[in-house]
């Protein structure tokens, strides 16, 4: 009888400190997700003057030194653009994605080498903070950031036009108008098939397909990119020139040359568009900076330049020489993140990439040229999706809706004019493959 009560009280407390344990666990994990995904639930940061309406312009810039990055401070202070301060607001990712992480909370890992992941199957591999003691911090936001839901399983810029201006005369030198279609082949969360698109002989992650519509000297110029889910592969990249009617495969050395004579490389595209094995990544921090986030519908847009059947138009852009888009700016939490290229012949010593803590885009990136001194920088404007197209209300996705490449040390610009589209029939699968190069292009 007294083993009995025995045996029954020791099988009560194991249960009850199991129950408590796997409670404890649950709030843990909460906790980590909220912080993630909802990190102004708590309250929107602060800054010491700053109010939502106000303008930031040579006069008042010093005073908020410490919130904007130090290449649009010197933008400010040399009385190229100014900053509209927009209130803070929530950008929250699609459900279906937070759902993933929570998933796989604390099973992904990080191999032996940079480039490699263990555990991963969709959502945010690292949602935990970032902390400056982890000397491999820096590679689990890039990984975060690769792994994010920028444009969601697929999306469509369509269509999308680039100026490129001199920025002493504001002389717009050329336009070009293209057709950009992303797609996942893996880690999907809402568009069917999920996760995964299948057969998938590659094992391809995503695919990036480019169309130039005009102007007729370059009509018709398609670029093609496979990206492997094996971070150590190369991406496999092609480009149809439509005056030679040909599909010839780019070398490695071509993702970061000037594409189509813009102030962009390849890798530029989305803050970055190369291998996490491509850089050395470095955590710098976390702040709280003036981010380039607003409503698309409430911004002046651009009637006289851009509008399409449907009466959308595009944001419009002033400032010196016509290279900033006409925006609110958000006091928003920052990972600093720096990545140095491994090949030392790259063009760049290194960039500063400001990523977003909530949305892991890249609204603001800083480039320095091979001596270390400053050479570009990238702005992409993001757009909630609430507040755009009615086909992207409640994607969950973060809309890339403007953006400027600052050429400093040649003072130049090119700007982006979006009409970004969360639609999966703009992005059939059937798009993302030589064959539709050849098609498309005869």
């Amino acid at each position: 009888m007294k083993t009995k009560l025995h045996r029954s009280l020791f099988g009560g407390l194991v249960i009850g400190l199991t129950a408590i344990a796997f409670s404890a666990s649950t709030i843990a994990s909460d906790a980590v997700i909220n912080e993630s995904f909802h990190p102004y639930n708590d309250g929107t940061p602060s800054h010491d003057g700053l109010n939502a309406g106000m303008t930031l312009d040579q006069s008042n810039v010093e005073q908020f030194k410490d919130i904007v990055d130090p290449a649009f401070y010197t933008f400010i202070k040399n009385g190229w653009t100014s900053m509209t301060v927009g209130e803070t607001t929530s950008f929250d990712l699609h459900p279906a994605y937070v759902e993933a992480t929570r998933k796989s909370l604390g099973e992904v890992s990080l191999g032996s080498q940079v480039g490699e992941i263990n555990g991963w199957n969709a959502g945010r591999p690292f949602p935990q903070e970032p902390s400056a003691d982890d000397p491999r911090a820096g590679e689990k936001l890039a990984w975060n950031y690769k792994y994010g839901y920028n444009w969601g399983d697929s999306a469509a810029i369509y269509p999308f036009y680039w100026k490129y201006r001199d920025m002493d005369s504001g002389k717009v030198e050329r336009t070009i108008k293209f057709n950009f279609h992303f797609l996942n082949y893996m880690g999907r969360v809402i568009q069917e098939p999920t996760p995964e698109i299948t057969p998938n002989p590659s094992e391809l992650f995503r695919a990036i397909y480019v169309q130039v519509l005009d102007p007729a000297d370059v009509r018709n110029t398609q670029l093609l990119i496979h990206r492997a889910s094996d971070d150590l592969k190369r991406d496999n990249s092609w480009l149809y020139l439509g005056f030679q009617r040909r599909v010839r495969r780019l070398a490695t050395g071509q993702v970061t040359d000037a594409f189509l004579g813009s102030d962009l490389m390849i890798e530029d595209f989305e803050g970055y568009n190369g291998r996490i094995s491509d850089m050395n990544w470095t955590y710098k921090g976390t702040r709280y900076m003036l981010m380039p986030f607003y409503n698309h519908n409430d911004m002046k847009l651009d009637a006289e330049t851009h509008e399409d059947n449907d009466g959308y138009q595009v944001v419009a852009f002033n400032g010196q020489g016509g290279c900033f888009p006409d925006i609110t700016w958000q006091l928003r939490k920052v990972y600093e993140v720096e990545s140095v290229p491994v090949d030392e012949s790259h063009p760049l010593s290194k960039r500063v990439h400001y990523m977003d803590a909530q949305t892991f885009t890249i609204p603001r990136t800083i480039s320095y040229d091979r001596k270390g001194s400053l050479w570009k920088t990238f702005t992409i404007g993001q757009a909630h999706p609430d507040h755009h197209l009615p086909k992207n209300k409640g994607t969950g996705v973060s809309i890339d809706d403007s953006f400027s490449m600052i050429d400093v040390q040649a003072s130049h610009c090119t700007t982006g004019q979006f009409k970004g589209q969360v639609d999966p029939e703009l992005s059939r699968p059937s798009m993302f493959n030589v064959q539709h190069l050849r098609a498309t292009g005869s």
